[in-house]
């Protein structure tokens, strides 16, 4: 490879270290208010009283990320190839919100036909836990295209204010019941509600200097081959296709709530609100972490977007150094953490949650393991997006989700034991099976484009070097 090549590849992987480990440093802060928001909730409340937030905050995310990240996903992706290409990207941001409106349309009338059930038999029959439910799903629907507006621009400062703007909005309620100034499982509720909607009041801001940044010059599109096409292509992004896009990521989204969010539902169906609240504890060694990644996930996939798309050699071996970079890293950070809770695991959560419940260690270094697996597969899944290979992604996606249902429905552990080990399981099956599609793109038939067609298009997304 010339020596160029490989400069501009090791200068795009920096580049692209300096805008996520910034990006990084300023989430972690929203990673440390979700963090604060549930060790006051713990130690305010009752056993059961937490377990009720607990069930309301699954419920939430569990819904709002596999119905609307999608859309954040599809507005990062398209964005950054608008950008490059030098077209308008009004077209892109009236079809997504078409495609969220109604998702969010639809979610809210789901949640009034079925409010009976939900209300009784899920929330423990609270109705202020109900209408947070619909407050907060309505919330989520504006706060995920915002941050897709946001990564697909590259504004990740106002990404990060925007979920910081969230977490000290939520722990805001929560520290008032903690002081005493308000009382109870609902004030603290009210918070999940309100936080979505704080975090939107940076939109404005972005929205004012959405023409600021300048006009990347266009490149001309490449071939399967990676040579150049020898003309501009200019890609129609149909409601179709965006809603092609949006259903491969729905379903990942789907797998990964019934991955990483399902197991608290399992264990309250099974022994309680209280239980709930444990594993959820437990479960946090992997959540905090999967906090701390969105800076990563928001600035990776733009990132290898531009360098997929590239198409000569300082461009592949790019995508490769920041893949790797990626994986050696979050590597290190799970190993660190499987040390730690061995050592001090138990001792931190008493610490942090009260001394309501006993942890013991290797329940939290088997969801420790879990963490490490499920981020590498997590970064390996922007990797492949930005190789137009998400359908086969959600393949993997929503067979391991199936696995982690039938092992828990099946249950041949305790009921702990149980979400602890699948989680994991799950989590390493999926790194392996996205690591698999991820070094051989396009090995089958089914995922070939043709020749100049709107998906072959669609994959030569367009590159731009990143903000230092």
């Amino acid at each position: 490879m010339p020596r160029v090549s490989s400069d501009r590849a090791l200068e795009d992987t920096r580049s692209y270290g300096r805008a996520a480990g910034l990006l990084t440093i300023a989430l972690g802060s929203a990673g440390v208010l979700a963090y604060l928001f549930f060790a006051f909730a713990s130690h305010s409340l009752s056993r059961d009283e937490y377990g009720e937030i607990v069930v309301l905050w699954s419920v939430v995310f569990v819904a709002a990320s596999t119905l609307f990240r999608p859309i954040e996903q599809l507005l990062s992706r398209t964005l950054a190839e608008r950008e490059q290409v030098g077209e308008d990207s009004g077209h892109v941001l009236r079809v997504a919100a078409l495609i969220q409106v109604s998702l969010t349309v639809l979610a809210l009338l789901a949640l009034m036909v079925l409010r009976g059930p939900i209300q009784d038999n899920l929330l423990e029959g609270g109705d202020v836990l109900f209408w947070v439910l619909v407050v907060s799903l309505f919330g989520f629907g504006g706060a995920y295209y915002a941050r897709g507006f946001l990564a697909g621009r590259r504004r990740f400062a106002l990404y990060a204010s925007l979920l910081v703007l969230e977490g000290l909005a939520r722990l805001g309620f929560a520290l008032a019941v903690a002081v005493g100034i308000a009382g109870g499982v609902d004030a603290v509720a009210i918070g999940i509600a309100v936080a979505p909607l704080a975090g939107l009041l940076v939109t404005p801001l972005a929205w004012r200097h959405r023409h600021s940044r300048p006009p990347v010059a266009p490149v001309k599109p490449v071939s399967a081959d990676g040579a150049p096409s020898g003309r501009i292509e200019e890609p129609e992004f149909t409601l179709s296709r965006g809603g092609a896009f949006a259903a491969a990521v729905l379903v990942m989204m789907l797998s990964e709530q019934v991955i990483v969010g399902s197991g608290v539902l399992f264990v309250r169906a099974g022994e309680g609100a209280a239980a709930a609240g444990f594993i959820f504890n437990v479960l946090m060694v992997a959540r905090a972490p999967l906090m701390l990644f969105q800076a990563i996930a928001a600035s990776l996939l733009p990132h290898l977007t531009r360098l997929r798309a590239r198409g000569d050699a300082s461009g592949k071996e790019g995508f490769r150094m920041s893949v790797n970079t990626t994986l050696i890293t979050i590597a290190g950070f799970a190993t660190l953490t499987t040390l730690g809770v061995l050592a001090i695991g138990p001792e931190v959560m008493q610490l942090a949650f009260g001394e309501k419940f006993e942890y013991d260690r290797t329940g939290l270094a088997i969801v420790a393991v879990g963490m490490g697996c499920y981020l590498s597969a997590a970064a390996l899944n922007q990797a492949a997006l930005a190789q137009g290979q998400a359908r086969r992604a959600a393949l993997c996606w929503a067979s391991c989700a199936v696995l982690f249902l039938a092992w828990n429905l099946v249950s041949p552990l305790d009921a702990f034991r149980s979400v602890e080990v699948g989680f994991a399981g799950a989590a390493a099956l999926l790194s392996g099976l996205l690591y698999a599609i991820y070094s051989r793109p396009h090995p089958i038939a089914a995922d070939t484009f043709e020749p100049d067609s709107p998906r072959e298009i669609e994959a030569r997304l367009a590159t731009a070097d990143e903000v230092a």
